[in-house]
């Protein structure tokens, strides 16, 4: 897994996997997505577990998939759009110990051409390396000893915690 320090220079201009708050229709979309995308395209982070937060989710790794969105930054704003997207996901640096969330590369899923939305398994086409905001570590282990798993690995506001 890859990272960088926020502010810092990036080594590559990659997508975002979003799967909670960010996605469209969700609250933070238009707050910090409308006019900084040129694309957004339903996508699978595989081998992840979603998990109930406080408002929104937390993705953790594991033995599942996560459904969410990859986001392509508009031409010109991928540095404003990284800085927001870290500030947001309070992402401080590299296992800084007051990060909620780490930002990491990971490979996810496109659904093939024709697929059904979100793709199941086998049903894959591409996959493409992008930024996903992961639980910090801390985190990480509260919701592996106590956290109420999001089954299917959708979440929506809609949802009532702890519900199906």
């Amino acid at each position: 897994m890859t990272t960088t320090v926020p502010g810092g220079p990036v080594a590559a201009e990659l997508p975002f996997f979003v799967y909670g708050t960010l996605l469209p229709g969700e609250p933070n979309h238009d707050l910090f997505l409308r006019g900084r995308t040129a694309g957004e395209r339903s996508a699978v982070l595989p081998r992840a577990l979603l998990y109930e937060g406080p408002g929104y989710p937390y993705a953790i790794s594991g033995h599942g998939r996560v459904h969410g969105t990859l986001l392509v930054a508009a031409p010109g704003v991928y540095g404003e759009l990284l800085g927001l997207l870290d500030h947001l996901e309070e992402f401080l640096g590299p296992g800084h110990p007051r990060n909620l969330y780490e930002r990491v590369v990971r490979e996810v899923e496109l659904p093939a051409p024709g697929a059904a939305e979100g793709g199941e398994a086998g049903e894959a086409g591409e996959s493409v390396r992008a930024w996903v905001y992961l639980a910090a570590t801390a985190v990480t282990r509260s919701l592996r000893t106590g956290g109420v798993l999001i089954p299917e690995g959708r979440w929506t506001t809609g949802r009532i915690p702890g519900g199906s």
